[in-house]
């Protein structure tokens, strides 16, 4: 197997590990149990991840960190939105 593609399926499932969560989140329309502060950390670590996959021109790197920022973005948006309705 291509070491691009293997990249690429372990980035797309630990990088979608967190929508079942997202999911839960919209369909109950409740997030009192996320941490928003957890969300900004692996947001913020997942970005430099992103830099990083640029630095060394690592193409799985940046596309499954890009998606996985996306996701936990999203994620605290809508626990903003939701936290302590």
């Amino acid at each position: 197997m291509n070491e691009n593609v293997l990249g690429i399926i372990a980035g797309l499932l630990t990088s979608g590990s967190m929508i079942p969560q997202l999911i839960k989140v919209i369909k109950e329309k409740n997030a009192d149990d996320l941490s928003s502060g957890m969300l900004i950390v692996l947001i913020s670590g997942v970005s430099l991840w992103i830099w990083y996959g640029f630095l060394k021109d690592e193409l799985p790197i940046i596309l499954t960190n890009a998606f996985s920022v996306v996701v936990n973005v999203t994620l605290l948006i809508y626990c903003l939105i939701y936290k302590n309705k």
